[in-house]
């Protein structure tokens, strides 16, 4: 492998990492439910294919990295999917956002 491309490998597995710690401080630190499945899936599935695509890199031209790209266009599919599920059985169990700005209840 060469410079080059272990370099780019190791970029894209920090950025995966980084972006995956980013989803996980989201949904700590976001005030409800939606907006934290929000911040999860989108980040996660952003971070995994960061990841899958440097592991690929590392892998070269095979069945590994063909193997990866089917990994990788399931999380494509299935995270937001999963997400979209998780928020409309939170809102037809009764669960409201948080609204800010124009839509908020006043406080008077």
């Amino acid at each position: 492998m060469s410079a080059a491309l272990g370099f780019a490998s190791w970029a894209l597995l920090v950025a995966g990492a980084g972006a995956c710690l980013v989803g996980a401080l989201g949904t700590l630190r976001m005030p409800d439910f939606y907006t934290r499945a929000h911040a999860a899936s989108l980040v996660d599935t952003l971070g995994a294919g960061f990841v899958l695509l440097g592991l690929a890199l590392q892998a070269g031209w095979g069945l590994v990295a063909a193997k990866l790209a089917l990994v990788g266009l399931l999380i494509f599919f299935t995270s937001p999917a999963a997400a979209h599920a998780l928020a409309r059985a939170a809102l037809g169990r009764g669960l409201q956002p948080l609204l800010f700005g124009e839509d908020a209840p006043s406080k008077r």
